[in-house]
């Protein structure tokens, strides 16, 4: 029997990396580019402007967890394409709205969209790849978010010159069509399966008792979400993911604000600073997805703490410039790596069919940690006048979800 030059799972991972690539890319990081001309034109104050971010987070996470659970009903196809469908259709009316309460709905539909797309996006290596494979698999489709940060600070920025004070308009009409087109490969490409198409998992090996395989797409023949949720070690995977969504977002949201406040860096050099973090992290996925398919999962996912944890200690301690640029370097290269890894991790306890809905609930105690880091960084800020503290507290949580990873027991194999 002829073997296929390229198995199907890799074009499964190129329709991945551009779901996320538009979703997590263009959808959420345009925002802040197009935000200081969307509040002159509709005459927006930033307490709305938070607003509005709110409820794009709000049906992001919303919809992290319910997407992944109906895709693993219904198909990842259907529901991945639906969604990246309704970001386009959101996004380009976006451009279209002079009011508040306009933009305030759709950037919270666009949410919507964002999480029921972005979860079985990255789920879907976990299906169409064995368990060896299933890391780096995963963190090409990871680097989709890397790829999109970038691409969209390099567009935003021009479509925002070429245009004027309509420029925020455009990008959003520009940004949204990216969207659509997007949809239309995942509808022509995605399979919900390898067995859709007479395959196995790529990377797949025969078991000497099938019934009893993991990596086989087969499962049982019932769908129970139950599973999921009463699985022990889905729970610690969803506490550890939580201590990174609280500790990355507390970086993120004082980065620019620490150097500009406590270093006087113009916004320009901190936005410098900020773009080579974004170039950096396109590998962050693919990295420690192989580092977690060599030392495994929770060995994969403490490595990462630590590194993340001495980046926001050099951040705290500075030792300007060294300290700053080396905190940045090491960020870049480890920020997508907690996300990548927990992914797979929660799908390694299940079998493929709910594999999507273990991604989705892990996410949400990951989406409870980024909703309350920043209160707690700026809490720390406000409370002791120090701005470094902020970032200790970051480095404290990664050590917590460094030594939580250590906790996990290897998934079951046949």
């Amino acid at each position: 029997m002829s073997k296929r030059f390229l198995h199907y799972g890799w074009i499964i991972i190129s329709a991945g990396f551009l779901t996320v690539l538009g979703a997590h890319g263009f959808r959420r990081f345009a925002y802040s580019l197009v935000l200081k001309d969307m509040k002159v034109a509709l005459n927006l104050d930033y307490f709305q402007l938070g607003l509005i971010a709110t409820g794009n987070f709000i049906g992001y996470l919303a919809f992290a967890t319910i997407g992944g659970a109906l895709a693993s009903k219904y198909g990842s196809r259907k529901v991945i394409t639906l969604s990246v469908i309704v970001m386009g259709v959101t996004m380009i009316l976006t451009g279209a709205a002079n009011t508040f309460f306009e933009v305030f709905v759709l950037r919270l539909i666009t949410g919507l969209g964002h999480g029921s797309s972005y979860l079985p996006a990255m789920a879907l290596p976990s299906i169409w790849f064995a368990m060896k494979l299933r890391g780096r698999a995963t963190g090409y489709v990871s680097a989709g978010i890397g790829v999109g940060f970038s691409l969209a600070g390099v567009i935003v920025p021009l479509v925002l010159t070429t245009y004027g004070a309509d420029g925020w308009r455009y990008a959003w009409f520009y940004l949204g069509t990216a969207l659509l087109l997007i949809g239309v490969v995942d509808l022509l490409l995605i399979r919900n399966k390898p067995e859709d198409l007479g395959l196995k998992p790529v990377g797949y090996e025969e078991r000497p008792n099938p019934k009893n395989d993991p990596e086989s797409s087969q499962g049982g023949s019932s769908f129970q979400w139950r599973l999921v949720y009463a699985s022990k070690e889905i729970w610690l995977v969803g506490i550890v993911y939580f201590m990174y969504g609280f500790s990355y977002i507390i970086y993120i949201t004082f980065f620019a604000a620490y150097l500009q406040t406590v270093f006087g860096w113009t916004i320009a050099e901190a936005s410098s600073l900020w773009f080579m973090v974004g170039i950096l992290s396109i590998f962050s996925g693919i990295i420690w997805g192989w580092i977690s398919d060599v030392l495994g999962r929770k060995y994969g996912i403490a490595l990462a703490y630590i590194v993340l944890m001495i980046s926001y200690i050099l951040y705290a301690m500075a030792f300007p410039p060294v300290g700053i640029y080396a905190s940045a370097i090491l960020f870049g290269i480890a920020a997508w790596s907690v996300p990548t890894v927990s992914v797979v991790a929660a799908a390694d306890y299940v079998e493929p069919k709910l594999r999507s809905a273990a991604a989705g609930f892990v996410t949400l105690f990951f989406g409870i940690g980024q909703a309350f880091g920043p209160a707690a960084g700026g809490y720390a800020i406000e409370a002791t006048k120090v701005f470094a503290n902020a970032f200790y507290i970051a480095a404290v949580v990664s050590l917590i979800g460094g030594l939580g990873a250590l906790l996990l027991r290897k998934p079951p194999k046949a």
